[in-house]
């Protein structure tokens, strides 16, 4: 799911920028690079690259009903912890009268021992209501927890199994916001919210409730507040669901430009465009900012109107209450009551509609949630078929990420089991495109693909990961023990299994030099591993996985110039045995192989060995003795192959 780096790569061999994104293009990065080199505008502002470009959202009908869906195994403890919270609140009504009869006792001017019976009153509902109100936000809590653990596991799933073109095409700044920002909203949403909305809620239906028991003209005067609050709520939400929903894709705007920036900070620095990406972020935080800036003020005026209400109510039920005193109709206990019972709800009432702020926020979080997690897994064929050996057939496929835009054209290529062929071509050709069609990441537009004369549709995903692997520059080591890294490829693989996968690849001496050897802790806060041991890496994994049919894109790229030929050596000896497609970065990897694929604009134009294309005098002649010759020039001038941050090869990089 990562995107292609964004940097320059100091190597001769042609790299294909845009060839891991859907529409040509790497990402929105990438092509403001090309357009500052060029000097050619972009062709879609952010926003409307963000509108168009976006993992789906579920709508608040789907929302709701994957709740529900989520809650449905739940039903007994969310009617238990909903019955005690009701209780909680009950007891916790009988306050208001209580205080009311002491008002009642010291305006009849009792003697204090009236008093005794009433305060033990007191002191056993604080007892009780703090119990119950324990035990109910437990179960509360408990409910909420389960339910988020199931909705991040289904996100999860459904998350590592989108297709790559589909994340690709929206960036992983989408993603990652949803990953990180978008669950951790709505985890804290079920963590506080949901708890105090419910106690809210109980106690505003039920103070209502003491209200009317009290006189039904105490229900009517503080219902004069409820018109105004109402009307508050409405008008709230109408401008706060776009509102939020808005920031939530500013922000993913602004992650996938800060991601693209850093990520491709050498790029950035070859071309002098500082300034440049410094005003994208800047333009994309202010965007940020703004929307922010609008949800406070739209916020403080929310609260300016809830106060009206209450003063309205309160004025009302004071009112009410100094004429049924003077008219004999109830005490001043009483009305003391209404009076505090109205003032209680004070609390709940903008607890419930502040609340309302949190859960827009939450819900436009969570209806992006379940957007994802609603995609169907990938589909599995009714009955697999099993591929017949490790060749590859491609006939007749053409590919295009966008309407008109082609990448790939009429390619008929075959693999035999244990064949070694080299891709080769200039920037943009479509071998990246070519390889990830093979590896099943994307589904050709036209045309199909074999593998051990099966077609893959009739293999299905899961297979076809067992039978192909792919590896890339783009390695990615997993925090925690070097020996769990490994096993990512077989879980049941012993230490001496490791061990012979690494030594293969010329990689055990390096790993038994390290502090704790397999147990060493490498990834983010452990052991820090060099681009040529990360790749090594991979191709130990791959060596445990054992998959008969390898496709390595750049997978030496990262090793630099004296690490390549170690790299190009542990890659010889991984593929051994296996049919092997080669995206050649370095032409000596294409040299080394059985055949040699030369593309140019989507096209196949030239295959054949080294000798025989070297001697056509084509494209690869022409490939070969550029390349043989500048690096002819470097040795005798004394130079490295690839100078350090060399703006005449960062384009090829990019």
């Amino acid at each position: 799911m990562s995107s292609r780096q964004h940097q320059a790569r100091h190597d001769s061999g042609p790299a294909e920028p845009g060839s891991s994104a859907p529409d040509g293009r790497a990402d929105s990065s990438k092509t403001a690079l090309f357009a500052a080199v060029r000097n050619e505008p972009t062709n879609a502002t952010a926003g409307e690259e963000s509108e168009r470009i976006l993992l789906p959202v579920a709508t608040p009908a789907r929302t709701r009903a994957a709740v529900a869906e989520l809650l449905r195994p739940h039903r007994i403890l969310a009617v238990a912890g909903f019955t005690i919270m009701v209780i909680a609140t009950a007891v916790g009504l009988l306050t208001q009268p209580l205080l009311g009869r002491i008002v009642d006792i010291a305006a009849g001017q009792r003697p204090p021992d009236a008093l005794t019976t009433t305060v033990l009153l007191l002191a056993a509902v604080a007892v009780v209501q703090g119990l119950t109100t324990a035990v109910g936000l437990s179960l509360v809590s408990r409910l909420g927890e389960s339910l988020l653990a199931q909705l991040r596991e289904r996100f999860i799933e459904r998350a590592l199994g989108l297709p790559l073109e589909e994340v690709e095409r929206a960036g992983s700044g989408d993603l990652t916001v949803r990953v990180t920002g978008d669950v951790s909203l709505t985890a804290e949403a079920v963590r506080h919210a949901l708890p105090e909305l419910a106690r809210s809620l109980l106690a505003i239906v039920l103070t209502l409730g003491a209200l009317a028991v009290l006189d039904w003209r105490f229900l009517l005067a503080a219902l004069l507040a409820l018109p105004v609050q109402l009307h508050t709520a409405r008008w709230y939400v109408r401008r706060a669901v776009p509102l939020y929903a808005k920031q939530r894709i500013a922000n993913g705007a602004q992650q996938q430009q800060l991601l693209d920036t850093i990520g491709g900070s050498s790029t950035v620095r070859a071309f002098r465009l500082e300034k440049e990406h410094t005003e994208q972020v800047e333009e994309r935080s202010r965007a940020v900012v703004g929307l922010t800036m609008r949800g406070v003020h739209l916020v403080l005026r929310f609260y300016s109107r809830l106060h009206i209400a209450e003063y309205i109510g309160l004025t009302a039920v004071l009112g009410t209450g100094f004429l049924l005193v003077r008219a004999d109709a109830a005490s001043v206990g009483t009305a003391t009551a209404a009076a505090l019972y109205f003032h209680s709800l004070f609390g709940p009432v903008n607890s419930a509609l502040v609340l309302i702020d949190d859960a827009q926020s939450a819900v436009a979080g969570l209806s992006r949630i379940i957007g994802v997690a609603d995609r169907p897994l990938p589909k599995q064929p009714n009955r697999p078929l099993i591929p017949k050996d490790a060749s590859v057939a491609v006939s007749d496929v053409s590919h295009s990420y966008r309407s008109g835009h082609q990448v790939l054209r009429d390619i008929t290529m075959e693999l035999h089991p244990g064949e070694r062929v080299a891709l080769v071509g200039a920037s943009g050709a479509g071998k990246t495109t070519l390889a990830k069609l093979i590896a099943g990441i994307h589904e050709p537009a036209e045309g199909h693909i074999a593998l051990g004369a099966v077609p893959l549709h009739h293999i299905g995903p899961g297979a076809i990961r067992r039978t192909v692997a792919l590896i890339t520059q783009e390695t990615h080591v997993f925090a925690g023990p070097l020996a769990d890294d490994l096993r990512l490829a077989r879980p049941d693989a012993t230490d001496d299994e490791l061990r012979a996968a690494l030594d293969r690849v010329d990689a055990l001496a390096w790993v038994e030099a390290l502090p704790e050897g397999l147990g060493t802790v490498v990834g983010e806060g452990g052991h820090r591993l060099s681009g040529g041991q990360t790749q090594t890496l991979a191709l130990a994994r791959l060596v445990l996985a054992d998959p008969p049919v390898v496709i390595l894109d750049e997978a030496t790229a990262e090793a630099g110039s004296t690490g390549a030929r170690a790299l190009e050596k542990a890659v010889a000896r991984a593929i051994d045995g296996r049919t092997a497609l080669i995206v050649a970065h370095r032409l000596t990897q294409a040299a080394a192989a059985d055949r040699i694929v030369v593309m140019d604009a989507g096209r196949i134009v030239e295959t054949g060995t080294h000798d025989e294309l070297c001697n056509a005098n084509g494209p690869y002649a022409i490939l070969w003795e550029a390349w043989s010759g500048s690096r002819r020039a470097r040795d005798e001038a004394g130079l490295p192959e690839f100078p350090a941050h060399s703006p005449a090869i960062a384009p090829t990089g990019i």
